[in-house]
């Protein structure tokens, strides 16, 4: 039987209990009780494999060394999916709580990867900054919003969808009973290819797939609609 201690605990302001829990071979950062990321201490991501965070990297095809950006960082577990996958040349991550930023850092091992551009913050704010500073990203992976509806999400939805570049992805993590169908279905104006992938049968998650973003033409509406393919997988 696997025994698990706590190794760490904290409380923050946004986001209540901390803990980091060693299960086994396996670390875990745990916030009110959910697993926000785990990290294989004994270097085997085979587990890992059948989560959410591999298969966000799998359900697309992205260059070898992709530009990435991630909304929501828990522990790294996406970072350090990313780099056994793709080799991104250029990371950026927003976060909200500086807490979860700096357990990251101690206990996840993301001091081993520099060169990540770190911003601190609200998605609803940040997001729209780097659309103004016409910044684009090959792979974005929204984790932030998993059991909103589809009302309060699909404004920064919208905004990412601007931020993906030409041949670019959009992969937006879900609960398999919330919105992803309706949010889906909003997407496919702004993208010419969406498809929903169900990560495993005994999964709650779901991931929205947003692929090939459309340019607004000079009236404001989404160009090349006549050519829209839609995918629907689960």
């Amino acid at each position: 039987m696997k025994r698990s201690r706590t190794v760490f605990e904290t409380r923050s302001s946004l986001l209540g209990r901390i803990r980091v829990i060693d299960h086994g071979a396996e670390r875990r950062l745990m916030v009110s009780g959910e697993t926000l990321s785990v990290y294989p201490l004994n270097g085997d991501w085979s587990r890992v494999r059948r989560e959410y965070w591999w298969r966000a990297v799998a359900a697309v095809d992205l260059p070898p060394t992709p530009t990435v950006l991630l909304l929501g960082l828990g522990g790294g577990t996406q970072v350090h999916v990313l780099e056994q996958v793709r080799r991104p040349r250029q990371l950026t991550i927003i976060e909200r709580d500086p807490t979860i930023l700096r357990i990251a850092q101690r206990w996840f091992g993301l001091p081993a990867r520099g060169g990540i551009e770190f911003l601190c913050g609200d998605a609803e704010v940040i997001a729209p900054w780097l659309a103004r500073a016409q910044r684009r990203f090959d792979f974005i992976m929204e984790d932030v919003g998993y059991a909103e509806d589809v009302a309060r999400s699909l404004p920064l939805a919208r905004v990412l969808a601007r931020l993906v570049s030409p041949r670019g992805v959009l992969v937006i993590n879900r609960h398999r009973r919330g919105d992803a169908h309706r949010l889906a279905d909003a997407l496919r104006a702004l993208f010419a290819e969406v498809w929903l992938r169900r990560v495993r049968r005994e999964a709650e998650n779901v991931l929205v797939c947003c692929a090939r973003p459309r340019r607004s033409d000079a009236s404001g509406s989404p160009s090349g609609l006549a050519g829209q393919r839609t995918r629907r997988r689960l």
